[in-house]
């Protein structure tokens, strides 16, 4: 038998995908933008990141970092409430995700912790919690990447014409 003519076994039926009424989703984004928007609050007013006895004053360098993280995830569901295909999900996934692995490097770089006198030293631990979240930063950027240009090179060949 040459290969052409083995006949390729037929693929199972995938089940439907379920998707979230729109609704759904517009409330997840809209939750999350009021999730961010308290967050930004309690950091940078009321109490503030300085009551927290374990953060440094090195913590000033790396706020910058992490309220442009807070702000692009806040914007970018913003937009999600105006539109939501799945490419520009993705394409927010990205954003978000870059902004956040900066964010963390930067809080890597820094370490704007101080841990003596405990009695436990969580410095390790957090560093390894940092690492983890680096990794997992770039793994979630790769995905979204791959998501992305999956949906939009099948809108193209799905595109009559």
């Amino acid at each position: 038998m040459t290969r052409s003519s083995v006949p390729t076994p037929a693929l199972p039926d995938r089940p439907p995908r379920r998707h979230r009424s729109i609704a759904n989703r517009r409330g997840g984004y809209v939750g999350a933008i009021l999730v961010n928007a308290i967050l930004l609050y309690l950091i940078n007013v009321w109490p503030g990141w300085a009551v927290l006895p374990f953060l440094t004053a090195d913590m000033g360098v790396v706020l910058p970092w992490i309220n442009a993280s807070i702000v692009v995830s806040m914007g970018v569901n913003v937009v999600y409430l105006v539109a939501d295909p799945r490419w520009l999900r993705a394409l927010g996934s990205i954003v978000t995700g870059v902004v956040g692995l900066a964010a963390t490097v930067r809080m890597w770089q820094v370490f704007p912790f101080n841990f003596t006198g405990g009695a436990v030293d969580w410095a390790p631990w957090l560093r390894i919690a940092l690492i983890l979240g680096m990794v997992g930063g770039v793994i979630g950027i790769v995905v979204a990447a791959v998501t992305f240009v999956r949906t939009v090179t099948h809108e193209v060949h799905d595109r009559p014409g």
